[in-house]
């Protein structure tokens, strides 16, 4: 039997994505999952009620037909020690992002820093404020810390969504979508892909304003952020949430001209979403990112079989098994009142 083209290179993409850093902090969320179960008098039966692993936020009946959404994100410390700067930016850009994939539109920030001494704060402070004046994203609070042994950040984030996109709704039939701002470069040597820091405040802005149109317009009702586990990461995430699959072709993943396959998979967009599309919407969806010059694309069509596939050409290899093996432990939604784990 001929040997399929490409068939090695895949499956050493493949191997290498689940070796990388970012599958393996988000498989941390799975060691919290059964912590917390095991901490709980009904095991995993309370967690469900209490927790909702996977969605971006935490969703809140805000009493008038809406939500309000809250997220957090904590930040490693060699990237706040290398890039104290960018890191302050980020802290500000991926709550939004997170706010976005959710639907919603950003209210306003609260900050928690650990420094060794004021100096190193600083630069972390000034990246927080260059990125709240850009997104139009207040700080209004926060903790600080100069007394502390190395670098920390977390930043936290309020938003409000009318109608929600969650991880918890993509359906086998769907055609999964990829939308990815290009018009950046990297933060080298980092896998940081930015196409934030240099981009006018009004773009920023509208960019993000795009997912609660989608939202709104009824054309999509599951999505997820691109974070650090990568496109193709991300996508394993919002799978497992809704207990579904997916055969992805890589080679259809929006991609800046010149970047290695396997470098971009696991690189962290500044901008970038993974959608669950009915085939009807599929065309609306895409014309609505096409408008303001963001890559967008189908790149996979879900199953309801819960293993994701990776494709080029005519290769094929099984990047996980969700029936096998958890990737981040996702507990079916808990009521929308009820906090979550992202």
């Amino acid at each position: 039997m001929d040997a399929v083209p490409g068939q090695d290179e895949l499956d050493a993409l493949a191997s290498a994505l689940r070796r990388g850093r970012g599958f393996a902090h988000k498989r941390d969320i799975s060691d919290v999952v059964t912590t917390l179960a095991a901490a709980l008098p009904g095991g995993s039966a309370d967690l469900a009620q209490a927790v909702a692993i996977g969605d971006d936020c935490a969703a809140l009946p805000d009493g008038h037909g809406g939500y309000l959404l809250f997220a957090i994100e904590g930040f490693v410390d060699d990237f706040v020690q290398d890039s104290p700067w960018f890191a302050g930016y980020c802290g500000v850009m991926v709550n939004a992002s997170d706010i976005a994939a959710m639907g919603g539109r950003p209210v306003a920030v609260v900050d928690a820093l650990w420094s060794r001494g004021m100096d190193p704060g600083r630069e972390v402070l000034q990246g927080l404020a260059a990125a709240s004046q850009r997104y139009g994203i207040p700080i209004v609070g926060g903790h600080s810390n100069h007394q502390a042994p190395g670098g920390q950040l977390a930043v936290a984030i309020l938003g409000r969504a009318n109608r929600l996109l969650t991880s918890f709704d993509a359906r086998p039939g769907d055609t999964l979508m990829m939308a990815i701002d290009l018009r950046g470069a990297y933060q080298e040597p980092k896998p940081y892909w930015d196409a934030s820091t240099s981009a006018p405040a009004e773009r920023l802005r509208g960019d993000l304003e795009l997912l609660p149109l989608l939202a709104e317009a009824g054309l999509c009702d599951a999505a997820k952020d691109i974070s650090m586990a990568g496109a193709v990461g991300t996508a394993l995430m919002l799978l497992e949430c809704s207990r579904v699959g997916a055969v992805i072709d890589v080679q259809a993943i929006p991609r800046p001209p010149g970047v290695p396959l396997l470098r971009w998979l696991q690189s962290f967009p500044s901008y970038g979403y993974v959608f669950s599309v009915r085939p009807a919407q599929v065309a609306a969806v895409a014309q609505h990112f096409a408008a303001r010059h963001i890559a967008c694309a189908a790149v996979g069509q879900v199953s309801a079989e819960p293993r994701l596939l990776l494709r080029d050409g005519e290769a094929r290899t099984l990047l996980w098994d969700l029936a096998a093996q958890a990737f981040i432990g996702a507990r079916a939604p808990a009521p929308r009142e009820e906090a979550v784990h992202g």
